[in-house]
This record gives structure tokens, sequence and C-alpha cells, in this order.
């Protein structure tokens, strides 16, 4: 049987963020445009970055993530009004990035309504380019996620 509680659903996520839908976010068609679902999953990321808690992470080193690519697959339309949870997960580090998997789960309708994911580089931003993930961050990630 498939799940079909919030706690099923996001059970593999470690960072959960709920965020209620706005009236505002629904577009013409009635139902919540496709670019909230982008703020949505940026949050999402945001969340997950504060549960790093990495101090300094670039403020001392000039070093700090920058997205570097975003998917989002919609599995069904939001209406409001409802309430979704965005749930992230980190599946994969290197060198000098880390991929970030995510859902958003509508309450409403107790589903997965979309499938996020996005690359993450470490980039110094003083130099204008890429650069290895800091030890901390990959501590940070392994901490949160267990075995990657």
């Amino acid at each position: 049987m498939p799940p079909n509680t919030l706690v099923e659903l996001t059970t593999d996520y470690p960072v959960l963020l709920e965020i209620p839908v706005a009236w505002g976010d629904m577009d013409a068609f009635q139902h919540v445009n496709n670019t909230v679902y982008f703020r949505w999953l940026e949050s999402g990321r945001i969340a997950y970055f504060t549960r790093m808690a990495v101090p300094g992470f670039q403020d001392m080193s000039g070093v700090g993530p920058i997205l570097a690519s975003t998917q989002c697959r919609y599995r069904i339309p939001l209406t409001f009004p409802d309430t979704v949870t965005v749930a992230s997960r980190i599946v994969a580090l290197e060198e000098d990035r880390m991929t970030m998997e995510q859902i958003v789960v509508s309450h409403q309708h107790r589903k997965i309504a979309a499938i996020g994911s996005g690359v993450i580089v470490t980039f110094d931003y003083t130099a204008g380019r890429k650069a290895p993930l800091p030890d901390l961050v990959r501590a940070r990630v392994t901490e949160i996620e267990g075995n990657l």
C-alpha cells in the first residue's frame, strides 16, 4: 500500500519546511503557478543550509553555494487553501558539488505534488570559480544524512 501520511511520505528526508499556500500563488488557471514551486524548493534549500549550521561558510572564506541547475516535475495541481511540506535531502557529495532531492507534499491531498532536484556547486566568490566542497560542509551533510 502506498504511503498516505505526511510522516510516511517524508520519512527519508531529514529537513522539512511547512509552507501555507497563498491565494496569490494561484494563476489565471486557478492552480498554483509553476514558478511558485521553484520558490518553495529554494526555501527548502535554504532550510537545509540553515540546518547545516556552518558558521562563516561564505563570510570568512569567500566560498559558498551556488545553484548550478534545478528541475521540477509536477504531479498534481494545487490550489488555495492548502499547506505544503517541502522535504529535502542530499543524495550525492562530489569534489565541488552536492545534489539535493526534494519533494513538495500537499497536506490537503496527502500526496506528493512535485518532485524537484538541484545541483549545488561550491563557488569561490572572490576568485570567480568553482572550489572544493569544504570539509566542514561535507561533515555536516554526513551528520544530517547519515551514510552517503
